[in-house]
């Protein structure tokens, strides 16, 4: 399946019957769980369980707004049941014949008789909601199609940013031996401020050799470098991989603070790395955004 965003609106229009037309939106932005809220018309709760169940089925995350509107500008504003009606005209006209009473059914008595205007609108009802889940595929299908048009445009510009922390992990790497360098003289120098004579040289390189190693940035890259490989895998795996995107990203971003917090303070050329280092986090802060969108 595609990578898809999880922002997209659809659209889509239907007739029931000469005079009842209907338009169904659909309209979606991100979320943390896939959310769905209804703004159908009154006594449409099986159509409501309906298109839950299809779209529950069809997506996986994101805020879902169900719009459901009637176009009844063809009906005549009553709704007759004529089977109901028309019995009663006729129940009442037998019995004028049998007991002989002369007289015609008063039509605003028939009218106030319960179910007399409701029957139609239930049949109109029951029409509607064929009608409604006969375009509902449509629908839905128009929404993927939009989020996954976004979804494209996302995951090549994501692709965009982990080049460029590739890059600069590249530069870092490049840096490294000059950092350690500069780390191991700062060290010596402060020691040997400290310390003056009274300390074996052997025994002050040793220890310095260990701080120096405590300082290397070496993990921390190979652990950066193995999440941005998993992270352009789940890219070309596609389908609902944004929240294992952003979890990524959130150790990248603990791994680039690792970084810098062993460089801070250095001068010289190890002040590219703070550099390098900030370009990351940029590139990755960036790319959060991007992901918060992805299904």
């Amino acid at each position: 399946m595609p990578l898809r965003s999880m922002t997209g609106f659809a659209q889509v229009r239907g007739q029931v019957s000469a005079q009842l037309a209907f338009a169904l939106s659909l309209k979606a932005v991100n979320h943390r769980f896939l959310d769905i809220h209804f703004r159908l018309p009154s006594d449409t709760d099986s159509l409501e369980m309906k298109l839950r169940r299809i779209l529950k089925e069809k997506m996986a995350r994101g805020h879902v707004e169900v719009i459901l509107n009637l176009d009844r500008s063809g009906m005549n504003g009553v709704a007759l049941n004529r089977q109901l009606i028309a019995g009663y005209v006729q129940a009442f006209r037998a019995a004028a014949d049998e007991f002989g009473v002369h007289g015609e059914p008063d039509l605003n008595v028939v009218l106030r008789m319960p179910g007399a205007m409701d029957a139609g609108a239930e049949r109109s009802g029951q029409e509607l909601e064929a009608a409604v889940m006969a375009k509902a595929e449509e629908a839905i299908s128009g929404l993927n199609e939009m989020r996954e048009e976004e979804g494209r445009s996302i995951n090549t510009e994501l692709r965009a940013r982990m080049a460029g922390v590739e890059k600069a992990a590249a530069g870092v790497e490049a840096h490294r031996a000059t950092v350690l360098r500069s780390y191991s003289d700062r060290l010596q120098s402060r020691i040997q401020e400290l310390l003056g004579t009274q300390v074996e040289k052997e025994r002050v390189l040793q220890e310095v050799a260990v701080l120096v190693d405590r300082s290397d940035i070496q993990e921390e890259l190979v652990r950066l470098n193995a999440h941005v490989k998993h992270f352009i895998g789940l890219l070309d795996q596609g389908g609902e991989v944004g929240k294992k995107m952003d979890f990524l990203l959130q150790e990248m971003n603990r791994e680039a603070n690792t970084l810098l917090s062993k460089t801070s303070g250095l001068a010289g050329e190890a002040l590219k790395i703070t550099e390098m280092g900030l370009l990351m986090k940029s590139e990755i802060e960036k790319s959060r955004e991007q992901v918060q969108n992805l299904e």
